[in-house]
């Protein structure tokens, strides 16, 4: 042999060990504090799916409003529902675990001892829709073009990385600025990988309705601008066979048709105009579905256990407001609602008053603050209110009777103390400026709960106006920051990590598209936000989400509102799904079309069509 040709086989052999040691590198999971996942590496399928489930069928939906882009990654326009179908990510948030990661796109994972940078490991067999391979390069593009071109959200969620490199086609590392933020590692496993070719012609920074490339289970096969979408199931989806998707995303085509008002959709429901409603109004729920299909069987009502934290749903102040600035009128304003009477009256006793950031869970603040939260909450005590310390927040009590004397004698107190009284039947300050407000929504059946909020506000002289506005306008005045107050829920996970920047952190209030609509800006907030992104332990980070949660309860940034720990589930009786719930997600996309079922229905008269006017 040549001593060409050796040195040609001993770069070969070298570039094989290269590749051989790149494909076992790194784990086939990530957990957030290195604990074991609860799926060893060779496991074949989730628990919580049926491997063996039949494809085929269509499983229709509805959209609430319009929509007028299929590009959910920038802040303008309204983008089109259930878009994540088309696209892949790095990683697969198991759904029956606190916070682990699986192999997706990446098929191993790395992450250094340190916590400064983390490589993901791409499959070969990765392919866009178009058949072009899932590369590195693609990782970069989509990484850095989130954060140049995406919605502000963006930069804040991934703001710890320094740079993103590809080692290779099939390698990718991030490196970090430090070491302290354990969740980041996962986080950037979540990064949804878009194909750097396809965006290479067309302008990411516009709203469009031209279909995009994906890598995901569906695509887009038909789009009526604002009306409806439909994703149609890959074939040869290169994912199908992986123990991350077995089981998963077994209907032929997903359609989403959209609706101006809910009331509409919900008579469309029972007319058999979309299979599967998921119900959030609790009136709904106990009479909104009787029907002849629902006494013959033929619509089933299912209550799923919703076993995650329940974030804290509330009326939101705005502080950039003059009026809200003041913590004693937002605590006044915050007594006047009236949750029991509301629940008998209106939600049929379905809920329960939320009185946490982190209700349902161990996250949540409890009793006084123990000795870890006190560590944490002491060096800001001059600064804080001193209820967080001295007292357990509990929201007001009422009899239920709809008679609040007690909390308008207690708000009205607080109202004189920051200086407002009742002059001639309007509630003033010093300068003679009536203390009023505006509350924006979208959707028409909510204004049922305002007006006995908007009746005990008047009482005190406060005037609410209640402003309905369409979907495509509410979400423009909730960017620009052009609202009093609104209605909307701060999601939580078993994990929380670097979405609280986006909640809570003073980088975030001024930031179009953010999720601190109020336009929070406290040090000590910001201290403990960043405290918890940076916890070495659990222990840690349950003290530092309880710490959170008292000053954020001790502010009064919210009215609080209610919770239920069901999924509430109407269906028509064509679907079956494994027996077996996902402890922390409905598991919808693990469902399918029983052809029996599906069968025994069309037997049955056809329902009456329902036009929305």
């Amino acid at each position: 042999m040549s001593l060409t040709n050796k040195l040609f086989c001993g770069l070969t052999l070298l570039v094989q060990a290269a590749a051989a040691i790149a494909a076992t590198a790194g784990d086939h999971a990530l957990t957030l504090y290195a604990e074991p996942p609860a799926y060893a590496e060779d496991f074949s399928h989730f628990a919580y799916v049926n491997p063996d489930a039949p494809k085929g069928g269509t499983l229709r939906l509805s959209g609430f409003g319009s929509f007028d882009s299929l590009n959910g990654f920038i802040s303008r326009g309204a983008s089109a529902d259930q878009l994540s179908l088309i696209y892949n990510t790095l990683t697969f948030h198991a759904l029956d675990e606190p916070f682990t990661e699986y192999g997706l796109i990446a098929e191993r994972i790395e992450r250094a001892e340190d916590n400064t940078w983390v490589r993901f490991h791409l499959r070969p067999e990765a392919r866009f829709h178009d058949g072009k391979a899932v590369t590195a390069a693609d990782v970069v593009f989509t990484f850095n073009t989130l954060i140049e071109q995406g919605a502000p959200f963006y930069k804040a969620y991934y703001g710890g990385v320094k740079e993103v490199v590809a080692d290779s086609d099939l390698s990718v590392t991030f490196h970090f600025h430090d070491g302290e933020n354990r969740e980041l590692p996962l986080v950037l496993g979540q990064l949804p990988v878009l194909p750097a070719h396809y965006w290479a012609e067309r302008d990411f920074s516009k709203t469009t309705l031209e279909p995009p490339l994906g890598s995901g289970p569906y695509r887009i096969s038909n789009v009526s601008g604002g009306r409806n979408i439909t994703y149609e199931r890959v074939s040869d989806y290169w994912a199908a066979d992986l123990p991350v998707q077995k089981g998963f995303y077994n209907f032929d085509r997903v359609i989403v048709d959209y609706y101006r008002d809910t009331g509409v959709a919900l008579e469309a429901f029972k007319a058999g105009q979309f299979d599967l409603n998921q119900e959030v109004s609790a009136k709904n729920w106990a009479t909104g579905y009787d029907s002849p299909a629902l006494r013959e069987g033929a619509i089933i009502k299912e209550e799923i256990p919703n076993l995650n934290v329940q974030g804290m749903q509330g009326f939101v102040f705005n502080v950039r407001r003059p009026m809200f600035e003041d913590h004693r009128v937002r605590e006044a304003i915050s007594l006047l609602f009236d949750f029991e009477w509301s629940n008998s009256a209106l939600f049929h006793n379905a809920y329960t008053r939320t009185d946490s950031f982190f209700d349902n869970s161990e996250l949540g603040a409890s009793g006084l603050p123990g000795p870890g939260e006190l560590a944490l909450l002491e060096p800001w005590r001059e600064h804080v209110p001193a209820a967080v310390f001295a007292q357990a927040y509990s929201p007001p009590k009422t009899d239920g009777s709809g008679i609040i004397r007690e909390q308008m004698r207690e708000a009205y107190s607080l109202l004189q103390e920051a200086g407002w009284k009742i002059v001639d039947d309007r509630l003033v300050n010093e300068a003679g400026e009536h203390l009023k407000f505006e509350f924006l929504i979208a959707q028409a059946d909510f204004e049922r709960v305002l007006l006995p909020y908007k009746r005990n506000l008047a009482s005190l002289g406060i005037e609410l106006t209640l402003r309905r506005v369409d979907v495509s306008q509410y979400i423009n005045r909730l960017r620009s920051r052009d609202f009093d107050m609104v209605v909307t829920g701060f999601g939580q996970s078993n994990s929380p990590g670097n979405e609280q920047l986006d909640y809570w952190h003073s980088s975030s209030a001024d930031n179009p598209g953010s999720r601190n609509l109020m336009g929070l800006q406290d040090p000590a907030v910001d201290a403990l936000v960043e405290g918890l992104i940076r916890a070495d332990s659990r222990e840690s980070l349950i003290n530092h989400t309880r710490a959170l949660d008292r000053v954020l309860l001790a502010g009064h940034y919210v009215v609080p509102n209610f919770h239920t720990t069901v999924y509430r589930v109407a269906h028509w009786d064509k679907f079956a799904h494994p027996e077996t719930s996902p402890r922390y997600d409905l598991g919808l996309y693990t469902w399918w079309v029983d052809a029996d079922k599906a069968t025994a229905l069309k037997g049955k008269p056809a329902p009456v069509t329902v036009q929305e006017d």
